[in-house]
């Protein structure tokens, strides 16, 4: 019980200093919204059909989105020079990393539904006969995401070139899942039956697990570098 107040702490402070400030989500959000303005004018619906590439254009938005937030999920921590105190505190790491991980999950989640929202309107998207399995694809591939972010950014963060090192540590770790995710999506958007994509979810699933158990466990080595 102890473990989990401590997560919740940790969730809660990243909430609430983003509620007064509004940083990460603003750039994320005005990213998304930036993307859809260009993807409008760039892709013409008499020669793209707007719905055949839909899922990759989605994906791709939420991934470039995301990584504006989470370069910056130990940034203020770092730059106050309160890591370290932080550290030196009796939580566990991997209380610490949960935490870290459940907060950009919840921000992303938000930023996601503002992507959707947007690839909407612009490109009036339908998006298929099961929303249920669809959710599902969305937020395990965004866990997923969030779990190797969280990671790498506290690598990242202590680096001199920790903007630029980020997307060269974490995308290629991403591959398994922008390809089960943008396929799962693709079939769903497509209207198929959700046993079509059953495989897909089943991975992103398993991709999520691991990546969770991975950046707990290792999170603990990254912090004490």
């Amino acid at each position: 019980m102890e473990y989990l107040r401590q997560v919740a702490a940790i969730v809660w402070k990243d909430l609430v200093v983003e509620v007064r400030t509004r940083e990460r989500v603003a750039a994320m959000g005005g990213f998304t919204v930036l993307v859809g303005v260009l993807f409008n004018y760039a892709i013409d619906p008499t020669v793209v059909e707007p719905q055949a590439i839909a899922s990759g254009l989605i994906w791709m938005t939420i991934i470039f989105g995301g990584m504006l937030g989470l370069g910056r999920t130990f940034y203020l921590e770092e730059a106050e020079g309160a890591f370290q105190g932080i550290l030196l505190s009796p939580i566990p790491r991997d209380a610490l990393y949960l935490g870290k991980v459940l907060s950009n999950f919840i921000l992303l989640v938000v930023v996601t539904a503002l992507v959707f929202g947007v690839f909407a309107l612009f490109f009036g998207l339908r998006f298929g006969a099961h929303p249920l399995a669809l959710v599902a694809v969305i937020l395990l591939g965004t866990l997923g995401f969030v779990a190797i972010g969280t990671l790498f950014s506290a690598i990242s963060v202590r680096t001199t070139m920790g903007d630029t090192l980020l997307p060269i540590l974490v995308f290629p770790a991403l591959v398994p899942l922008i390809i089960y995710g943008v396929t799962a999506t693709s079939r769903l958007f497509q209207g198929l039956p959700v046993s079509e994509v059953d495989g897909n979810i089943r991975m992103l699933g398993a991709f999520a697990v691991v990546a969770l158990a991975a950046g707990a466990g290792l999170f603990r080595y990254v912090v004490e570098e």
